[in-house]
């Protein structure tokens, strides 16, 4: 399985716990700069990658905010209001990001370990 950072940009799963969560990947420099910037919402999670850092400039919403080392482990989770500017995390590769409040419904903490997985067609 290829790290995230050399995924295609685009749907993916992601499996925290128990829970199987649609994922977007956004891998490519147009798609991380893009982010959820216009969005509304957002159904699932956003993964950032590579990243190290994040801001909710003009955004519309709340977002939950994880950072991931390499292998994918938590080593931080804050929640962001719109117009803030995220530190960047030390040993930070990647980063999460959902709805307000999503994250703490699945369980993730910090030195929880995430899998990212291709999204399934063939279903």
């Amino acid at each position: 399985m290829a790290p995230p950072e050399h995924r295609p940009d685009g749907p993916h799963t992601l499996h925290i716990n128990a829970h199987r969560i649609p994922l977007e990947v956004a891998a490519s420099y147009k798609a991380r700069t893009r982010g959820l910037l216009g969005r509304d919402t957002i159904e699932g999670a956003l993964l950032l990658t590579p990243a190290g850092s994040v801001h909710t400039f003009r955004m519309r919403f709340a977002i939950d905010v994880a950072y991931l080392d390499r292998n994918l482990r938590v080593l931080a989770v804050v929640t962001m209001p719109p117009g803030r500017l995220g530190l960047p995390r030390l040993r930070s590769r990647h980063v999460l990001e959902a709805a307000a409040g999503a994250m703490a419904g699945w369980g993730l903490r910090v030195g929880t370990t995430v899998q990212v997985d291709p999204l399934r067609t063939d279903r």
